[in-house]
């Protein structure tokens, strides 16, 4: 059990009301998840102001509030503690109630429109082949040394993330990898996370429904390699034109991976096909089972952050040429009578599309006619659903 002082480090306080001394089972920002002696983090959110559910909050137990607008009448017996942000403070009070997690493992975030899923997977896979403990955040699934919880977001609420580390060092991970999406920067999701690494796969126009400007989802995107530690490594595609951009203001070690032109980390494709990858790493000819120029540039990721992280070049390279994919990304099977090639891929971009329709193209042999379905979610970026359809259309017979 820890006290509401024991969890105020680095937290930035306007006013305090009450004792700090009170003892807390738990911090929450979804009021419905209170229970007796939680400490509640009212946080305006783009659905809902958690400053409307404070008194619902006490009612089940709450001992504890933490706000950015004081209520104006305050309950006797509760804590009420005002903060400049109630999102920075809940994602700090969460990695400090959990006993800092993320200090004690090496956390490695991935951003960017397209790749997240497939790099952060690849690291979790190349970690455990290298014999190491390892956790997994992202969109398909968390994953704790082989074993799978289920995935709800692409990066969790700050609470929860800081409880899934937790679970992770209590198994004895030492290296964590995660997706790190902009709604999560954007939202202080990872505020009080300390990381060890960075990685930008690239940036193409999405969530445009929540960011509203190409430019704000940019911002936000950079905003995670700006909080990096001097300690930290930092590592984007140079081949993507906003890649530089990313690491300007960094403190981070600056690290690039390229297909097209000098970098740390530079790679050249000599064969893609059915059968995998053939190509060169740092002048290495290497084999990789994978698929198409996109994980190409996954792989050059991987391999960066790897190396990066004090791991053998040979080892690496040898786990990775027998490592597979994430799950849904360029998964494809081959009908035994007719030779009917099916791939299923996650792409919801135009830029995502054209990749796997390209790939598609280079991998045929003759005539066959390539058909594709395609769809866009619901409620998502709206802007991006002609140009999918467009784009479907023209590559496709």
């Amino acid at each position: 059990m820890k006290t509401i002082a024991d969890i105020l480090y680095k937290v930035h306080i306007v006013a305090v009301s009450g004792s700090t001394d009170v003892v807390v089972s738990g911090v929450q920002i979804d009021s419905r998840k209170v229970s007796h002696r939680s400490l509640f983090v009212a946080v305006k959110g783009a659905a809902a102001d958690g400053h409307q559910f404070i008194a619902k909050a006490i009612e089940l137990g709450a001992v504890a509030i933490v706000c950015e607008d004081l209520p104006a009448e305050q309950k006797e017996g509760v804590t009420y503690i005002q903060t400049s942000d109630s999102a920075e403070a809940a994602g700090v009070m969460a990695h400090n109630f959990y006993d800092q997690p993320s200090n004690k493992l090496k956390l490695v975030g991935v951003t960017g429109t397209n790749g997240k899923t497939t790099i952060a997977t690849l690291l979790y896979k190349l970690f455990t082949c290298l014999g190491y403990e390892c956790g997994l955040i992202s969109t398909v699934e968390n994953m704790i040394n082989g074993n799978v919880i289920p995935s709800t977001h692409t990066t969790p609420d700050a609470v929860s993330l800081n409880a899934l580390l937790k679970q992770m060092i209590d198994a004895g991970c030492e290296y964590a990898f995660m997706e790190v999406s902009s709604h999560a920067v954007h939202q202080r999701r990872i505020a009080g996370l300390e990381f060890a690494g960075a990685l930008f796969s690239n940036i193409t126009h999405d969530h445009l429904d929540y960011h509203k400007t190409f430019d704000e989802y940019i911002k936000a995107k950079k905003g995670f390699f700006d909080g990096l530690s001097a300690s930290a490594f930092a590592i984007t595609n140079i081949d993507d034109k906003r890649g530089a951009v990313m690491l300007q203001n960094t403190a981070a070690k600056k690290l690039s991976y390229s297909l097209r032109s000098m970098a740390d980390f530079k790679g050249k494709i000599l064969d893609n096909g059915l059968s995998g990858l053939a190509m060169t790493i740092n002048d290495q000819e290497v084999h990789f089972r994978m698929i198409g120029e996109f994980n190409a540039y996954n792989i050059l990721a991987v391999y960066g952050a790897a190396v990066s992280l004090g791991q053998d070049k040979q080892e690496v390279l040898q786990c990775l040429s027998n490592t597979t994919g994430a799950e849904g990304r360029f998964d494809y099977t081959i009908s035994p009578k007719d030779k009917v090639i099916a791939i299923v891929d996650y792409a919801h971009t135009p830029d995502a599309l054209i990749n796997v329709l390209a790939t598609i193209k280079k991998l045929k042999q003759g005539k066959e006619q390539v058909i594709t379905v395609v769809g866009c979610g619901g409620d998502r970026d709206k802007t991006k659903r002609p140009v999918m359809g467009e784009v479907a259309c023209e590559h496709s017979d």
